[in-house]
């Protein structure tokens, strides 16, 4: 099945997710706020790219977007310009972002007074994730509108999986972070005590990937975490926005979080150290002192 697919948002996500529906023989129109950015992806992938949402989504059968946060979400999606305004009734809206729960349901509601299919639906595997096409989705919303953008979301995820309403999408990528959190902090403490007990490292951790202490974060980063190299990955700036999401939505609903806090401080520590863009791996520069 082939589709009229706009992509809103060509970041270090949308852009290789917005690739794969082209090279899967997609009719891709782009938008992305830099103009720049839109023309290098045409050049790159083909299709074509439009000054605003709305005009990409004008006669879209699918609109997915990948932005940062929830004011840039309703931004591309709710305002004069945004993608509602362009998108005809019975089309389906996929947002890839990962927001609250609250922002999702928002669109969710304003998408059905159009008659128009919302998908809440962030993802999980990084940007190698996203150029390799193997990205984990979390998806919320109804299940018809979920069987349509299934086949048109293989494109770029491998695993895509329905948690249910719209928001539910949301809330499991909030599971999913606020794991992570506590992965990244327990394996620097690991590999600095590795270092500091004399231990050679490296050997260390391929013993211990293959017991219960294996993890992704392990395998994808203890050597670059080992070697000082934090210029590349998932943003800490990034990684504080979904961090503080989870925590809000922990205030209500109840959940006690005190890692994640916790964790959420300790990155606070690298941006205070000019580590903003560092990979999440870089907690490991508060307990090596690099």
């Amino acid at each position: 099945m082939t589709a009229s697919v706009a992509f809103l948002g060509l970041g270090v996500m949308g852009f290789p997710m917005a690739g794969h529906l082209a090279a899967k023989g997609h009719d891709v129109t782009v938008y992305n706020r830099t103009v720049s950015k839109a023309e290098s992806w045409v050049g790159e992938h083909g299709g074509k790219s439009a000054p605003t949402p709305a005009e990409a989504a004008s006669g879209a059968d699918f609109v997915f977007s990948c932005v940062g946060n929830d004011d840039d979400l309703r931004a591309v999606i709710l305002g004069p310009d945004g993608a509602l305004a362009g998108m005809g009734e019975g089309a389906v809206l996929v947002d890839h972002t990962t927001t609250s729960a609250i922002v999702a349901r928002e669109v969710a509601a304003a998408a059905a007074e159009s008659g128009i299919g919302f998908l809440d639906a962030p993802v999980s595997g990084g940007q190698a994730g996203a150029e390799n096409g193997v990205l984990t989705v979390m998806v919320g919303g109804d299940d018809a509108v979920f069987a349509r953008a299934e086949p048109v979301m293989g494109a770029y995820g491998r695993t895509i999986v329905h948690m249910g309403a719209a928001g539910n999408g949301q809330l499991t990528k909030m599971v999913n972070q606020i794991c992570i959190a506590g992965i990244v902090q327990g394996l620097s403490e690991g590999l600095n005590f590795a270092v500091r007990a004399g231990l050679d490292a490296e050997r260390a951790v391929e013993v211990i990937s293959g017991g219960a202490a294996q993890s992704w974060q392990m395998e994808n980063r203890a050597a670059t975490m080992l070697a000082g190299k934090y210029d590349y990955g998932f943003a800490v700036d990034w990684m504080r926005k979904d961090l503080g999401i989870a925590l809000e939505e922990g205030d209500r609903n109840g959940s006690r979080l005190p890692l994640t806090a916790l964790v959420d401080q300790f990155y606070k520590h690298v941006q205070a150290r000019g580590g903003n863009r560092y990979d999440t791996s870089s907690l490991m520069i508060l307990l090596t002192g690099d």
